[in-house]
């Protein structure tokens, strides 16, 4: 199932939400069904790795490694 952000046309809120083909959408915060799909920013070629190391230092500087490979982690 694909992740979807929806915009609520009646409290005006933005929600990326999971949801099959055949369920009808409701915004998390007023329970309206008026939900309006929008266009997801697709992630530029050649920066995932970026985004990894970056949520890799992330994690090492608040001192938990759990994104890491065993082979990765810290020896203590």
């Amino acid at each position: 199932m694909p992740l979807y952000d929806y915009r609520c046309q009646q409290c005006e809120s933005v929600s990326e939400l999971l949801i099959s083909a055949n369920a009808a959408a409701t915004c998390p915060k007023c329970g309206s069904q008026a939900l309006e799909r929008l266009l997801s920013a697709p992630v530029p070629t050649g920066r995932t790795k970026k985004a990894l190391a970056a949520a890799r230092a992330q994690a090492a500087r608040e001192g938990h490694f759990s994104n890491y490979a065993p082979s990765e982690r810290p020896r203590r």
